[in-house]
């Protein structure tokens, strides 16, 4: 059965009524055509309606669609002869993290993206898309190699976090994902992520040191999930959607934040309306982008990277205001003693 949400009611009703009407056209032999097309006008109407005001809360709704696309389904539409890449040469492979080869228009890639699972059975081999210290270091080990080769690096990322579990402890999790911080920033060739469903986290970050951030509009990006921030802030899980509200966790958001460089459309109602036509969006920016780097030189591009990520926010200059605000009134108390 196909899920929906709440907000979708009004458009499902329609369906239904749609669906009865031709049964009865059918049945009955009658002419119904005008309803039927009176209904279909209503419900696009309606479609545009409902999807043209979507709140936080309802895009993560639709970020976190079972029939979304995944990386697997985009990685098939955009590129040609991809080659998948398994092990990190330390421990194991990590199915949570897809990671190969590929061509987009005949020139040479090297492609990463967070892989869940369409059934129970897929998950669990997956872990739902939250990757272990040995998937991050198999994503590294592949993006040293485009680096040697001089392939750009192309990243999907969609995944609630990285595994918080014993196991993935044990094995260094926090240590694999910083050192993927630290060796993102300096590889020596474009890397552009896109942000396709979830983007929880460390775990995102983990392979989204990027020269460009890219997002599909109907999928988030954050530091914790809605959930758990309202489990933090408000001791209370079920106000994730005002949790939402107030982190501005959307595309939209986050474009004006300049925390991303730019929102990719999806079809009205998600990715999951037409996989095809997303992936075609998803494609036409990432070559518009790595068509940007081509001329540039290693040092640039490092360079392009590093002054991405210290541009975003205001800090230095709150911390400065601060520093001469408690100078000038430590100033103005010597001299009134």
């Amino acid at each position: 059965m196909e899920t929906s949400f709440d907000f979708e009611q009004p458009i499902i009703d329609i369906d239904k009524k749609i669906e009865n009407l031709k049964l009865s056209s059918e049945k009955e032999n009658a002419d119904l055509s005008k309803q039927i097309v009176e209904l279909e006008k209503k419900k696009d109407e309606l479609r545009q309606q409902i999807y043209g005001s979507l709140t936080p809360w309802q895009r993560i709704q639709i970020a976190r669609h079972p029939s979304r696309p995944y990386s697997s389904d985009y990685i098939k539409m955009i590129f040609e002869d991809f080659t998948e890449l398994h092990g990190d040469r330390m421990f194991g492979d990590d199915q949570a993290l897809l990671c190969g080869i590929a061509l987009i228009d005949g020139k040479p890639v090297a492609v990463i993206g967070h892989q869940k699972g369409r059934t129970l059975q897929e998950n669990m081999d997956r872990n739902f898309g939250m990757a272990h210290p040995e998937g991050y270091r198999k994503a590294m080990r592949v993006m040293k190699l485009a680096e040697k080769f001089n392939r750009p690096i192309i990243t999907f990322i969609d995944t609630s976090g990285a595994y918080p579990g014993i196991a993935a402890e044990e094995r260094g999790q926090a240590e694999a994902i910083a050192r993927n911080l630290r060796d993102m920033s300096d590889l020596k060739v474009p890397v552009l992520s896109v942000v396709i469903g979830e983007g929880g986290s460390g775990g995102a970050l983990g392979i989204g040191v990027s020269n460009k951030v890219l997002m599909l509009e109907n999928s988030y990006y954050s530091v914790i999930s809605p959930e758990g921030c309202a489990a933090i802030l408000f001791r209370d899980g079920s106000k994730a959607k005002e949790a939402a509200q107030a982190m501005k966790v959307t595309a939209k958001d986050l474009l004006g934040l300049k925390v991303i460089d730019e929102v990719i459309k999806e079809p009205l109602g998600g990715a999951h309306f037409d996989p095809e036509k997303t992936a075609g969006n998803i494609k036409t920016s990432l070559i518009k982008y790595l068509s940007e780097y081509e001329n540039k030189s290693k040092k640039e591009i490092v360079e392009d990277r590093y002054l991405k990520f210290r541009n975003m926010g205001i800090f230095e200059e709150q911390a400065q205001t601060k520093k001469k605000t408690i100078k000038n009134k430590t100033a103005k108390k010597k001299g009134e003693a």
